[in-house]
């Protein structure tokens, strides 16, 4: 199908990275329940599987354009910093031995978090060199860095809550919108299947 309009498409492009998204029916919500793109459901508005296939194809960067190999080369580089996160957002949630943490050891949450800025530091120029190249990623930097201050405020739950925009939250909505400009699978890399724990607390 032909490319919609800037507009609808970051609204399907929206729901499709959040899962769902409560929001108003405007024309575009409208357009898209009438063409089949989503569905309303009891939480919000939802990607339906016809909507889902459609999207791919719009999402996916042109293989003989100039930003399909800016987006290649950081997704390249954004790999192997993903394994690196999975385990310190682990680790965040659970201490060894299959403890759950509950922050109250100081000491403990200021290593992890550290491990984080570390982290932080290095996706940075990768994630905003890919924001300057290609328009739909420049928002992310922006957000991992909003999400961060909050973990360093003493707001914990910004570090891996799925009810949030926490920094778990954006990076994995990084790592999807990159599958999709690449046109590639999660399942078929390196590692695939593993997420941090979801603890009692954050379910």
């Amino acid at each position: 199908m032909t490319a919609p309009d800037d507009a609808t498409f970051r609204l399907l492009h929206e729901v499709r990275l959040r899962g769902v998204v409560e929001m108003y029916d405007t024309q575009i919500v409208t357009l898209l329940i009438d063409d089949g793109f989503v569905a309303r459901s009891a939480r919000g508005i939802r990607i339906t599987a016809e909507g889902r296939v459609t999207h791919a194809s719009w999402a996916r960067l042109p293989a003989d354009g100039p930003d399909e190999p800016v987006a290649r080369r950081a997704y390249e580089r954004f790999l192997p910093l993903n394994r690196e996160l999975l385990r310190v957002c682990s680790d965040w949630q659970v201490r060894s031995g299959g403890i759950p943490n509950d922050h109250r050891d100081g000491s403990y949450d200021w290593s992890v978090l550290d491990r984080l800025h570390t982290l932080d530091e290095r996706v940075g120029p990768v994630v905003s060199r890919l924001g300057r190249a290609v328009e739909r990623f420049a928002g992310y930097r922006p957000r991992l860095r909003a999400a961060l201050a909050h973990v360093d405020e003493g707001d914990t739950e910004w570090f891996t809550s799925p009810r949030l925009d926490s920094y778990h939250t954006v990076w994995m909505q990084l790592h999807e919108d990159l599958l999709l400009a690449l046109g590639r699978n999660r399942s078929e890399e390196p590692g695939a299947g593993t997420e941090p724990v979801r603890t009692a607390e954050e379910q």
